[in-house]
This record gives structure tokens, C-alpha cells and sequence, in this order.
């Protein structure tokens, strides 16, 4: 069983500052076998990444976090860029076309573009919902979530969802898999993950946002 980081954002989202190299310490530290970088609309965090994990103990699984015109979903697998604001089920067959998984990150999140807050998920061919994303791990959003997962029989993950570098592994999935990136792929398919983790700290996060816009104030 390995520990899996499947949704992290880098510099190279505009919403975060994390440096790779400081994701990859962090995830050293907390003993993360397999992280992906899952950028806004764009593969450049996870071309870094995989750069830098070449002959390390990390694997990268390439990845990217695309703005469907409904709400978000991982490209899991994806190196190449897939554009926005397409149908939900036009990205989603985008992202099987590249041998990616469709992962729906915190679905039923309104505020944070949910998918399944505005699109029916009877009518989309999801591959796997996160359960626990460490930005909402005791709320409604989960809870919803893992009721899906249950009901529909989709894997459940776990993601820290980290916007900065320490909230990396927060949230993970353990997983029954070899290290490479197709086993990976395959087991989270056959549901050999279990979403574990815990909740991102309102006051570290709270902290965290005050000081990025603090900084980027006075630039």
C-alpha cells in the first residue's frame, strides 16, 4: 500500500505560491509515495514535477485540474493541456482520449465549482469522486460526496487539495497498487483506494490566505 497526494497546486496555478521543490520536501516528510500536481488549466507544475521525481523515491502521476463550463475536474493521468470551458461530458471524453481517469474534486462544493452542484451525475462518465478533500473534511460536502460514492459504487480519494505547500498530505489516499503510472491508474479504477486524512487547520489556513494577500497588496 502506498500513501497518494492526488490533488496538489503549484506556483503555476494562479491561486497558489507553492514551489515544487518545497511540495516535494513536504511530501517527503510525510511519508507521500505518489503526488500529482493538478494545476488550474495548465500541465506546466506537472511537467516540473515529473522532471524532478525522475530517479527519486516520489512518483509523479501527471495531472491537471480543467474548468469545465460546469465546475472542475481532474484530468488524472493527463500530460497534455485540455481546454476550458467545455461540457462537462465533452472534457470528460477529452480526458479518456489521453488515457486519463476523470476524477471530480470536491464535487458538491458551490463556492469552490463544484461539478455536481450544476451537472447530474447520472449523465457523466465519472471515474472516481474525492471523498475527503482536506479543505472540507467534517462538512456537508464530503459527507454528500461519500453518500455518492457508496450509492454508485465510485472510488473514494483523498487530496489535500494544498494551494501551499505545508497543507500537502493533509488528506491522501492509500492505495493498492505498484509504482508506476498505468498500476496506479488501473487500481483506482478496480477501487483499491481508501480516503484518509485529516482536515487543513482554519487557522493555518486562515493565516496562510491573510499573508498571500498581505504580499500581494505591497507587491
Amino acid at each position: 500500500m502506498f500513501k497518494m497526494d492526488s490533488h496538489i497546486h503549484s506556483e503555476y496555478s494562479s491561486d497558489s505560491n507553492s514551489k515544487i521543490d518545497d511540495i516535494l520536501k513536504k511530501a517527503n516528510k510525510e511519508n507521500i509515495n505518489i503526488i500529482s500536481i493538478s494545476d488550474h488549466d495548465t500541465v506546466d507544475g506537472t511537467s516540473e514535477v515529473m522532471r524532478k521525481t525522475r530517479n527519486t523515491d516520489i512518483l509523479a502521476i501527471p495531472s491537471i485540474e480543467i474548468s469545465s463550463s460546469k465546475g472542475h475536474i481532474l484530468g488524472f493521468g493527463c500530460e497534455e493541456k485540455i481546454p476550458k470551458d467545455l461540457p462537462p461530458q465533452e472534457t470528460i471524453d477529452r480526458i479518456h482520449d489521453l488515457g486519463g481517469l476523470a476524477i471530480i474534486p470536491h464535487p458538491y462544493c458551490f463556492y469552490r465549482h463544484g461539478l455536481l452542484c450544476k451537472s447530474d451525475n447520472e449523465k457523466l462518465k465519472i471515474d472516481a469522486i474525492e471523498t475527503k478533500n482536506a479543505r472540507f473534511i467534517v462538512g456537508y460536502c464530503n459527507r454528500k460526496a461519500r453518500k455518492l460514492s457508496i450509492k454508485k459504487n465510485l472510488p473514494a480519494l483523498g487530496a489535500s487539495d494544498s494551494h501551499y505547500w505545508k497543507f500537502v498530505g493533509d488528506c491522501y489516499s492509500l492505495i493498492d497498487c505498484e509504482k508506476d503510472i498505468d498500476s496506479v491508474l488501473k487500481a483506482i479504477l478496480k477501487g483499491k483506494v481508501k480516503a484518509c486524512g485529516k482536515g487543513t487547520s482554519n487557522i493555518l489556513l486562515s493565516k496562510y490566505l491573510l499573508e498571500k494577500n498581505l504580499l500581494k497588496k505591497f507587491k
